[in-house]
């Protein structure tokens, strides 16, 4: 059995789960006599969606693992509102699960995101656990750097908050976001693991506080098709907020939705990256790197990174979309060599309108690179 048949048959089995007369009763929607979890997520208190995690992830190997969301929300609720401009106010929602790999990789975490005062104010938080191998490919130690990559293992937890206040009633948002980890770094290749305790000591911690700004004009939080987002966030990372690292890092991110006709959407998304000012060595994760569907996590990191995509999105039923997607990035020391070297990816997948009074789509992403491929299962566009 393939990589996509394991990844269709895993999602199929979101809706085998159910007890029978619960599907009949609770969990079809009587406009379409399709399968729908809005009823069941609005009104159980405990109802959460099961997201089966299949990882093919090349960085990490192949794996899986199982998370909840939870959506907080009730018929009175703001979730089940409008604003005043038509759109769609998201859930209060929660997150929780884990998952490990072949590699013996593994992870736990949870999350919370919530809005208040129509949304006007937005909050998240996010906890975890992490113990991950992974091979690196650039860093500050001898070793690396080589083209080949180095097995390290990165073994702690963390947290980051985020705190969006609306300005008047526009669509723009300003903030301030907080992180910090601690965690214990090691390498298989004796000689390397001696100068990353040497350098980096036994356990170190990253702690920092950032900026935020926001513009968003999308019309739904889960799965857009129309309007503008874009995020800028600068974040410091020093030793007086109680870290080991002092370093700057600018993240400007974009996603445009922009409707072709009743069944065709074009996305296009940008993302940029920057590290400055920082200590001459680093903990080999802390760099910006490319992240593209099909393209191993931290396989080409740089001082600066940048990516673009684009995604036509069609939707077949109003329940199924089918969608292509194409994206490339570049990693670099300085910003004016950005694209000098380019790493390109491209795919295709589905969603399922899983929850129609949420507007939230849940599907498959099947994506291939130079030399690889992997499948990953997505809640949202993906991009």
């Amino acid at each position: 059995m393939n990589n996509f048949t394991r990844a269709f048959a895993a999602l199929l089995c979101v809706g085998l789960w159910l007890p029978a007369d619960a599907r009949a009763s609770g969990f079809i929607d009587d406009s379409d006599g399709m399968l729908d979890m809005s009823q069941y997520l609005s009104e159980n208190r405990y109802g959460f969606l099961p997201i089966p995690v299949v990882i093919t992830e090349p960085a990490i190997g192949y794996g899986g693992g199982l998370f909840g969301l939870f959506l907080h929300d009730t018929a009175d609720s703001e979730a089940s509102k409008s604003r005043t401009d038509g759109r769609k106010i998201p859930p209060a929602m929660s997150a929780f699960g884990g998952g490990a790999t072949q590699n013996g990789t593994g992870f736990v975490g949870g999350g919370h995101r919530h809005t208040w005062n129509n949304d006007g104010i937005r909050y998240l938080v996010a906890l975890g656990y992490a113990d991950i191998n992974l091979d690196i490919y650039s860093g500050d130690i001898a070793g690396f750097d080589r083209g080949k990559g180095v097995s390290t293992q990165t073994k702690g937890y963390g947290g980051i908050q985020k705190l969006l206040f609306r300005v008047a009633d526009s669509p723009f948002f300003v903030g301030a976001s907080q992180f910090y980890a601690n965690m214990e770094i090691s390498a298989d290749n004796t000689f390397i693991n001696r100068g990353l305790q040497r350098v980096l000591g036994e356990k170190s911690s990253t702690s920092g506080v950032g900026l935020l700004a926001e513009y968003d004009t999308t019309d739904n939080f889960f799965y857009p098709r129309n309007g503008l987002s874009v995020t800028g966030e600068y974040q410091f990372y020093t030793n007086f907020l109680g870290g080991d690292y002092r370093y700057d890092t600018l993240t400007l991110d974009g996603k445009y939705f922009q409707p072709l006709s009743t069944d065709f959407t074009l996305a296009l998304a940008a993302n940029y990256q920057s590290l400055s000012r920082h200590d001459k060595h680093l903990p080999p994760m802390a760099r910006p790197y490319i992240n593209l569907r099909g393209i191993s996590r931290y396989r080409y990191q740089g001082d600066y990174v940048s990516t673009v995509q684009a995604q036509l999105e069609w939707q077949m039923t109003p329940r199924w979309v089918l969608q292509g997607f194409v994206g490339a990035g570049s990693a670099s020391k300085e910003a004016d060599e950005l694209y000098e070297q380019t790493e390109v990816a491209y795919g295709g997948g589905f969603r399922y309108l899983i929850a129609r009074q949420f507007g939230l789509h849940t599907g498959i992403d099947v994506a291939f690179s130079d030399n690889e491929q992997a499948v990953y299962f997505n809640v949202g566009a993906g991009l």
